[in-house]
């Protein structure tokens, strides 16, 4: 496992949390392989009170070649303010950050937004880990709440929650800079959920021009005209 970051600190936290993500892996298969069986999804796999339950402790890391190219893109983009839908234990939120430390931009943020109090909790612990708090405002909660103000003009967003990627994405749209990047995780392996994304952003109004970059599961990248 390589983290090109130059950061030895920063590399060794990610990959004992990349570890822990991996041993979660087959227990989430075999959950929801099990909840498939039973029938007992939701139509549209919106969670229910067992699954909250179920993923409080669930690392859920966006994969390490994925984080690594939002990682790429923020640097190239001089990223100064960027925001995060699904923040989980904060473990693609330190790439970003990082992004944004070695952009070396005055006063850059990334947004982060957890609804989960013990995923915060552990994501804010990460973050001091790492040495990258000061670049990382952590809101906690509903996140049609949490990003009704981003504070300013967006160079990127990451969304990696299906279940409100397009609140998430109509209420930052409007702050979205020219050329600015959104970055949707798993829209290929979970296409059908993403229906009402994809309107969304083929919608000339809204003044995107989208495409899959094909990583595992699918990578929408999204820029605004």
């Amino acid at each position: 496992m390589t983290f090109p970051l130059n950061d030895p600190t920063l590399e060794s936290l990610l990959a004992r949390l990349y570890s822990k993500s991996k041993k979660q892996n087959d227990e989430i298969k075999a959950y929801i392989a099990r909840r498939a069986r039973e029938g007992t999804f939701d139509k549209d796999y919106r969670f229910d009170e067992e699954m909250h339950r179920f993923f409080a402790d669930k690392m859920v890391a966006l994969d390490q070649e994925k984080a690594q190219f939002c990682y790429m893109l923020c640097r190239s983009l001089r990223a100064t303010r960027v925001v995060e839908a699904g923040t989980s234990f904060g473990v693609s939120t330190l790439y970003l950050a990082a992004a944004v430390r070695d952009n070396q931009v005055e006063h850059g943020v990334v947004i982060g937004t957890e609804h989960e109090p013990e995923k915060a909790k552990s994501a804010r612990a990460n973050f001091r880990e790492a040495g990258l708090s000061e670049f990382i405002e952590l809101r906690e909660g509903d996140l049609r709440q949490t990003l009704r103000d981003v504070g300013g003009p967006v160079d990127f967003m990451l969304i990696d929650i299906w279940e409100v990627a397009l609140p998430a994405l109509e209420l930052v749209a409007p702050h979205l800079r020219p050329g600015a990047i959104v970055a949707c995780d798993n829209t290929t392996a979970f296409a059908n959920l993403y229906r009402d994304y994809f309107e969304f952003v083929h919608d000339p109004i809204n003044r995107f021009r989208t495409i899959t970059v094909p990583f595992k599961g699918g990578f929408e990248l999204t820029v605004r005209d």
